[in-house]
C-alpha cells in the first residue's frame, strides 16, 4: 500500500502531513490535495491555488535518508522536480533561483522545504505547488500552467501518484556537492544572460554567474560588480 494520502481539502499540506507522520514513523509519506486554503511559499510568501485545477503536494522524508548537506538539499529537490516535469512535458524546464520551476519563461511550480523535529525524529517536509489546469493568470503575468504550455489535459490524481512514485525512487541520493551544483547551474534560469534585478528598491542590470554550496547566488552587476545574495536581498525581474 502506498504511503500517499489524498486530502479533500487542506489548509496547508505541509502542516497536515504532520498528522500522518504519527502513523508512519521513519517512512517516506506524502499527501496531496486540489483544494489548499492557505499554502505557504518560500521565505514567508503565500502560494495561491484555484480549487480543483492545481496540485498541492507534500512529502515527508526522514533526514537520515538524505546524504546531502542541508544547504544543498533545496537545490537537489528543485533538480528532482525539474527532471520530473521535463520528462512529463518533454520540454525544457529551468530553475529560477532558488527553486521556482520555469516552463517557456513562465513559473509553473514552487517549492517550500522545512526541516522539523517531530516526535523526536528529524524530517524534511517538501511542499510542492504545481499549476496544472488553471488558465487564468491575469493577476500573475509571470505564471502559467501545464495545460497552457502543453495543451495537454492532465488527470490530477494520476499526476500526483506519478509524482510520488518518481520521488520515492529518486529523492534519496548520495550525490556529492560539486556535481550537484554543476547540474543545478546547467538548468539555472537566466544564467549568463543580461537580466534586470531589484535591489533595495532600485533596479540594476546584471548577469547570473553561479551558485555556491551555501545557497547564495553570484551576480555580476553593472554598477556594483560581482556580488553574492541570499533570496530576500534581490529580486529577478527578467
Amino acid at each position: 500500500m502506498k504511503n500517499l494520502t489524498y486530502l479533500q481539502e487542506s489548509f496547508s499540506t505541509n502542516d497536515d502531513i504532520l498528522l500522518l507522520l504519527k502513523k508512519d514513523k521513519q517512512k517516506i509519506i506524502a499527501a496531496y490535495t486540489f483544494d489548499q486554503k492557505k499554502g505557504r511559499g518560500q521565505y514567508g510568501n503565500s502560494w495561491e491555488s484555484k480549487k480543483n485545477l492545481n496540485i498541492a503536494f507534500s512529502i515527508a522524508v526522514p533526514s537520515n535518508f538524505i546524504n546531502i548537506p542541508d544547504s544543498l538539499f533545496n537545490f537537489y529537490t528543485a533538480l528532482q522536480l525539474r527532471d520530473f516535469i521535463a520528462t512529463l512535458t518533454k520540454d525544457t524546464v529551468m530553475i529560477k533561483w532558488p527553486n521556482d520551476l520555469i516552463l517557456n519563461k513562465k513559473k509553473i511550480a514552487g517549492i517550500l522545504i522545512e526541516k522539523i523535529i517531530h516526535q523526536s525524529e528529524n524530517y524534511f517536509i517538501i511542499g510542492f505547488g504545481l499549476n496544472v489546469l488553471q488558465k487564468d493568470f491575469d493577476s500573475f503575468p509571470n505564471a502559467s500552467s501545464l495545460i497552457k504550455e502543453t495543451a495537454i489535459h492532465y488527470d490530477l490524481h494520476s499526476l500526483s501518484e506519478n509524482l510520488f512514485d518518481y520521488l520515492l525512487e529518486n529523492i534519496v541520493s548520495n550525490i556529492e556537492g560539486k556535481p550537484l551544483l554543476q547540474q543545478y547551474e546547467s538548468h539555472l534560469f537566466r544564467k549568463n544572460a543580461i537580466s534586470v534585478f531589484e535591489i533595495n528598491e532600485m533596479r540594476q542590470n546584471g548577469i547570473i554567474k553561479s551558485v555556491d554550496a551555501q545557497g547564495f547566488l553570484e551576480i555580476d552587476l553593472e554598477m556594483d560588480g560581482l556580488k553574492k545574495f541570499n533570496n530576500k536581498e534581490i529580486k529577478l525581474l527578467y
